[in-house]
């Protein structure tokens, strides 16, 4: 890695979404990024973190709502008001990517970015940190390359969408050309995709040219390029907060992976590459997935609070109070969360559906 290559790498880390799964303890006011509920961090920090010695403290952005600037910033060290992305209102991932490659390109022509997620838990460190920077390398040779990072599967998951690897690009092992994408399969498919040895997990980390970004969004969804080359325009100039609060909420919603990479692979103009990542990787969106971050006991109870189980087995127990007390007795496969105001139990086998629960609730309990 030359200091000249070092000093165009960016990263941007995605912290939108509400969270709604882990209610009661993610709310509109706090959603779960935010929530300091892992050793006393939150998700958006142990993501921020997870970029030191990838990426300059000054090289790195982080996109979310703009109404939780104020918590943003006092939850990221080193987070500067200039690199903090404000969407007024949440118009998916593509739309995010581009907000940030349209600032970045008006910053620097030659900015190439990793896109991280602030939901996802990684160890080790060192690995994650190894193949960004093979990721960075390969857009830096080439950035017609559109870099995604597959997770090494460990299990035959259906709740997460697959990339298929094909020939290898000489001179960046380990590093794949992209053959295809997968949205969630069937038990069977995913089953076959871990005996084949040549499908790894959608991570959702990206890493880009900033210019190609944009041109491919031009490409694939020409209405939302207009608007996001409106925003990256004013980028550098005193009224740019008001430019996106006028434009980006007119961007049609759209995925990512949909609206670019999808697309992106079947085109020649593009070379979307994989580079694979032998990582414990945790997607954090619901109870049972948050529970993966704590240990469990010797009856199987993962709990971050103050507990006493009797006859009480497979159980998540979670709790924003340290002194308060829970007692189960003769309970199994339960989610116990406790919070000021509300509690919540369900079994693990209804996690999904708090998302449901929480759109019910009084608007002063969302």
């Amino acid at each position: 890695m030359t200091s000249t290559s070092a000093g165009h790498r960016y990263a941007v880390v995605m912290a939108g979404g509400s969270g709604t799964r882990l209610w009661p303890m993610s709310r509109a006011d706090r959603p779960k990024q935010l929530i300091p509920f892992l050793g006393g961090q939150s998700l958006l920090q142990k993501a921020a973190a997870r970029l030191d010695g990838v990426v300059a403290l000054d090289h790195r952005l982080v996109c979310a709502s703009r109404k939780y600037e104020k918590e943003v910033l006092e939850a990221v060290v080193g987070l500067t008001a200039s690199n903090f992305l404000g969407e007024p209102e949440g118009r998916d991932t593509l739309n995010a990517v581009g907000f940030a490659a349209a600032v970045l390109l008006a910053r620097d022509p030659h900015a190439v970015f990793i896109v991280v997620t602030s939901d996802h838990l990684i160890e080790p460190e060192d690995e994650f940190a190894r193949q960004v920077d093979l990721g960075f390398r390969l857009v830096e040779a080439d950035p017609t390359r559109i870099v995604t990072f597959a997770i090494t599967p460990t299990f035959a998951a259906t709740a997460y969408g697959y990339v298929e690897s094909g020939e290898a690009i000489s001179g960046f092992a380990p590093a794949c050309r992209a053959k295809r994408f997968v949205e969630k399969p069937d038990a069977s498919r995913a089953a076959e995709f871990l005996r084949s040895g040549a499908f790894g997990w959608n991570s959702g980390m990206f890493v880009f040219s900033a210019a190609t970004a944009l041109a491919a969004i031009d490409w694939f969804k020409p209405e939302n390029g207009a608007g996001l080359r409106l925003i990256g325009a004013a980028a550098l100039k005193t009224d740019s907060a008001r430019v996106v609060s006028e434009v980006y909420p007119s961007l049609a919603k759209i995925s990512v992976d949909y609206g670019l990479m999808e697309p992106a692979s079947r085109d020649p103009r593009l070379s979307v590459c994989v580079v694979p990542m032998a990582v414990s990787w945790k997607d954090v969106g619901s109870w049972p997935s948050y529970s993966g971050a704590l240990d469990a006991d010797a009856h199987g109870n993962r709990c971050n609070a103050r507990t006493l189980g009797l006859d009480s087995r497979n159980n998540v127990i979670v709790s924003d109070d340290p002194s308060h007390m829970i007692a189960a007795v003769g309970v199994e496969g339960l989610i116990i969360v406790h919070t000021r105001d509300a509690t919540l139990v369900c079994r693990a086998e209804d996690a999904e559906r708090v998302k449901e629960l929480a759109a019910r609730m009084p608007p002063e309990l969302r």
